[in-house]
Formats: C-alpha cells, structure tokens, sequence
C-alpha cells in the first residue's frame, strides 16, 4: 500500500548494546554479516555486544524479504550454519516478530506439513505504523460525514502521486507485461514494499497464454489502516492495471491475514496502448475486470 509518509524503523529484538549501539533494520538492507556465525567459523575472537543484534537484523531481513522461507534455506542465503540460525530464528519467535507458518509442499501428498517462517502482524506493525491511529479515526470522521465515496476519493488522490512518479519508469520498460511488472516491483522496493515479481511459465499443454507474473509486496505501510478501509487495496489494485497495462488480480493481501500482498499479472497478452486514468480498468481480451474479486 501507499506508503503515506510513513517510515520504516526497526524493532528492538535484543538487548541494547554498549554505549547505547544498537542494529538498524530497514528493508531492502543488509546488517554486516556476524563472522562468528557464518560458514565456516573463522575466528575465535569475542564479538562486539551489539553483533547479534545486527545479526537477527539480517535474518529478520531475509524473513521479510522471501518469506514463507524454511531454516534451512535462510542459512544457505545468509551462509549461516542451521545451529546458529535456528538461534535467531527462536529469538525473533519469542519477540513476537516473526511466526512459523506450516506450508504443505508441492507434490509432496499427505506428507507433515514444512515449517515456513514469515513476519507476524505484530512484526508487520512494528516496521512502521507512524500516524495510523489518528489517519484512521480522520477516514472514519471523513466516511461519516461525508460518506464512502469521498474516502475512496481520498485513496485515488493518494495513490496519484505513485502514479506520476512509476509510470514513466515502467514505460521506459517497452511493451512487455513481464518487464513492466518487474519496472513496477523496483519501485515499490524503492519505497520501502519489499516487493519481488516471479515468472510463472505455462507448460505444455497449458496454452501459453496462461503465463504471469506474481507481484509480491512483503511489507505494507498502512495494513492496519487497510484492514479498516479496504478501498485502499482496491484502489492500489486499479493502480497496478492502469501501470502494466492489462487487467490484474488480487490474490491475497496482508490486510486480510495474507503473509504478502501477492498481484496475478497475466502476460500472455499484449499491453493495452495508452495511458489511462484512475478509475478505468483494463479488459483486453472482454472479460470482466477481476481486480476486486478479492477484497481485503
């Protein structure tokens, strides 16, 4: 979502450090590497008091970052050992930061479910959740008195700005509707979504056309504030359309209990030629614009 001026400040998931040092996480970013922990151990010496802290930095990082993700491949991605992960991982537990979630794997049958850590809500509120208290009592007062469409007015006039500024980087991207996608998930990561845009290829004998892309935002600035005034997805959703230039669904959100918000761009089809305005939906190919079929 929108970011609204909100920042992104870490949470404390330690003890505060000698004269006051402490880790900084800010997504996006990587902590230094804590030597002690990587692999292969390579130096005896004590660390300095504030190094696990910045060390659970990272790996809250990482969680952020590819979550739902497994013990073992953020120690691959980290070049930590399983010991010492798991470590961390059992700290930011008892901070409440992230949770384990049990994901079934794919192809797997009736096998137990693997342990898959994400940032919990309460994590996801702690990297920033600046003014939404009183953001939220202002759109109820504005629903109120004005009624539901001038708080969706307030979302589109919100969203405008992050309108102007990505869409002449995603059509510097050309036509294709996978460069494009991934034009719009640099942006977002640029202020602070943590987004990412995966391939998806249809094989033989799925028609080609049946291709995509998911658009994953692992951090949302204003969740709480989604959660009361769904309009806002809805609108960011219309947003995404109107910038890659074909009709797009949401297939979960983080308002709603999702790990991420995660987009379903399809791109076996060309882009619609043009620019358009807020409001207008693109149909391609005649269907009825899906955008909203799930509503956070």
């Amino acid at each position: 979502m929108y970011s609204m001026s909100t920042r992104l400040s870490a949470p404390r998931t330690g003890s505060a450090a000698p004269n006051g040092a402490a880790g900084s996480f800010r997504p996006g970013t990587a902590a230094p590497q804590a030597a002690s922990e990587a692999r292969p151990a390579s130096t005896p010496h004590a660390l300095p008091a504030d190094s696990d802290e910045r060390t659970r930095d990272r790996v809250l990082n990482a969680v952020l970052e590819h979550g739902p993700v497994s013990a073992a491949e953020l120690g691959d991605l980290l070049g930590f050992t399983p010991a010492a992960v798991r470590r961390h991982l059992d700290h930011l537990s008892r901070s409440g930061v992230i949770e384990v979630k049990r994901v079934a794997k794919a192809g797997a049958g009736a096998g137990r479910p693997a342990r898959r850590y994400v940032l919990s809500s309460q994590g996801q509120s702690r990297l920033g959740d600046d003014y939404l208290d009183i953001a939220g009592l202002a759109l109820q007062r504005l629903g109120e008195v004005a009624g539901p469409d001038a708080v969706r007015e307030f979302a589109v006039e919100r969203f405008a700005d992050m309108e102007r500024r990505y869409a002449p980087e995603i059509e510097a991207a050309g036509p294709d509707i996978t460069a494009r996608a991934q034009a719009l998930s640099a942006a977002l990561s640029r202020d602070g979504f943590v987004a990412s845009a995966a391939s998806i290829e249809a094989k033989a004998p799925l028609p080609a056309a049946l291709s995509s892309v998911q658009l994953c935002q692992g951090h949302c600035p204003i969740q709480q504030l989604a959660t009361r005034f769904p309009v806002f997805c809805d609108v960011e959703t219309e947003l995404f359309s109107r910038l890659v230039g074909v009709d797009v669904r949401r297939l979960s959100t983080l308002a709603r209990g999702g790990h991420v918000c995660t987009t379903h761009i399809p791109t076996g089809r060309p882009a619609a030629k043009g620019p358009a305005g807020p409001g207008h939906t693109t149909d391609s190919l005649g269907e009825v614009s899906n955008h909203l079929q799930e509503r956070p």
